[in-house]
């Protein structure tokens, strides 16, 4: 079994495995987060796109200029594909947010679905809040969420054993969550089936590792940074987070051009 790069041969399943997320209440939050402390906002970099869900649901408000990246190229081509089916105004791009090398300049960069736990170290964390402070207006926001170790302890039963089917493609998905580390594994084998399906052509494997973040990790690291807390919200609702709390999501502005 060959281990691949993460959301390369699983980019065309991914969709089927995010089935159950509501997209467009997510795009939704992020534009109540925007409205609520960037009501100017035009120029939009979503990080971590995936497939360009979320993207797309912000660009049918109708107000948002949006390029959507993601360091995936297969998961990018999927996203364009879908933008093109539902008419959508989003431009995408094959990015990687440790760096940022594009001239424009944003008024809010948001990365959702906690991408943020994919760094593994505090350096990385700091690394991409510079890359981001490179490409942010004057008086832009970063957004972002990530995931702490309530919501891992929550999921990893569910997520574990899961298996699907799209086309020629099927999936087996295995979670396991080491609390001590702070880890939370996600390892997929993909298999490209015979037309009849009944015969495995190949197989794939792809192992996502995520850092589990406590809130007050976080904020420790981001305290190292020239960024200043506007708002920690938990859960989908503009309430402050605390410890109990799944997933927090960060609104920063960097000190700098405060």
């Amino acid at each position: 079994m060959k281990e691949t790069d993460n959301y390369s041969n699983l980019a065309p399943l991914y969709d089927k495995l995010m089935e159950n997320v509501d997209y467009e209440s997510w795009a939704d939050y992020i534009d109540e987060i925007i409205q609520v402390h960037h009501p100017e906002c035009e120029k939009v970099l979503e990080l971590a796109c995936g497939t360009g869900s979320v993207a797309i649901s912000l660009d049918e408000l109708g107000y948002y200029d949006i390029l959507a990246s993601d360091l995936s190229p297969q998961m990018i081509e999927v996203a364009k594909q879908k933008a093109i089916e539902q008419n959508a105004d989003v431009r995408f791009q094959t990015l990687n947010f440790l760096n940022i090398n594009i001239e424009e300049k944003f008024d809010v960069i948001f990365s959702v679905f906690d991408s943020v736990n994919y760094l593994q170290t505090d350096s990385e964390i700091i690394a991409m809040l510079e890359e981001c402070e490179k490409v942010l207006k004057p008086d832009g926001l970063f957004i972002f969420d990530f995931s702490t170790p309530l919501n891992s302890l929550q999921a990893v039963e569910y997520l574990n054993n899961e298996e699907a089917e799209v086309k020629d493609l099927r999936f087996f998905r295995t979670s396991e969550y080491d609390a001590i580390n702070k880890i939370h594994t996600n390892t997929f084998e993909i298999e490209q089936l015979s037309e009849d399906k009944k015969e495995i052509l190949s197989t794939f494997k792809e192992v996502h590792k995520q850092r589990i973040y406590t809130l007050e990790e976080m904020l420790s690291i981001l305290k190292q940074t020239p960024y200043h807390l506007v708002a920690k919200y938990g859960d989908f609702d503009l309430i402050d987070a605390d410890e109990n709390s799944a997933r927090i999501t960060i609104v920063l502005k960097c000190q700098k051009h405060l």
